[in-house]
């Protein structure tokens, strides 16, 4: 007995060859540009120790990447990037708000424990 309840949704694509090829080309971009930004990541955590002067340099670049990665991921793969710009912004800047804030809280904290345990515990 077949089902009817099953939608082919590959059946249903109608676009050209040319469109397709697009949107393939377009995937391979997308993966590159994330590849290539979690490799510097990768990179820079794996030839720089944490106790180089280096080290706070390689902690904000991480956020950075990190957030540069989250909202091309936004972009692409939720298609916000296809909406209008006011959309767009309505959707990202709290988020990033948010995310500064996330990141004032645990500077603010991981200082006052840093100097909670030079006067105490150190």
């Amino acid at each position: 007995m077949e089902r009817d309840d099953i939608i082919e949704y590959s059946l249903d694509a109608h676009h050209s060859e040319e469109h397709g090829k697009k949107i393939r080309t377009k995937i391979w971009k997308v993966t590159a540009l994330l590849t290539v930004i979690t490799a510097v990541e990768v990179l820079l955590g794996a030839i720089i120790k944490q106790g180089s002067g280096a080290w706070p340099f390689v902690k904000w670049s991480f956020i950075v990447m990190t957030l540069l990665k989250a909202g091309y991921i936004v972009m692409v793969f939720m298609h916000l990037g296809d909406e209008r710009k006011g959309m767009r912004y309505v959707i990202l800047v709290p988020y990033f708000l948010f995310m500064l804030y996330l990141i004032f809280i645990a500077v603010t904290e991981a200082l006052a424990i840093g100097n909670a345990w030079e006067t105490y515990g150190g």
